[in-house]
């Protein structure tokens, strides 16, 4: 069963000007592990955090640190996450999470899913 969908787009050119201008939202927005990445993963990995609050039904008082977007051996983007978000997702009954990630001609997207515990 589906409990929710979410998706999101990022001009990147954008979202590179606004970390330019305030630098501590790289700390605030992404985990250690994503920080150092180039301006277009960053920026489709800001819309699959912005792309699960939605499927979470954008709940108040999510960290963007808890959640790590990453990829597995076989190339496909992943969630991995904690604190508040796994708290949300465990009250909401979630058992996978489906992310989708896209950067082409300056827009970087994501959809993600999250389907309920079988």
């Amino acid at each position: 069963m589906i409990v929710g969908v979410g998706i999101d787009v990022v001009d990147i050119e954008r979202f590179g000007a606004t970390l330019d201008r305030t630098p501590a939202l790289r700390q605030r927005l992404f985990s250690p592990a994503e920080q150092h990445l180039p301006l277009r993963s960053l920026a489709a990995r800001f819309a699959a955090k912005e792309a699960l609050a939605k499927a979470l039904g954008a709940p108040v008082g999510l960290s963007w640190t808890d959640v790590t977007v990453f990829r597995a051996d076989d190339g496909r983007p992943h969630l991995q996450v904690q604190g508040t978000v796994q708290d949300e997702i465990a009250r909401l009954g979630i058992g996978h999470l489906h992310v989708s990630l896209s950067h082409d001609a300056g827009i970087a997207s994501a959809v993600v899913v999250a389907e309920g515990a079988s």
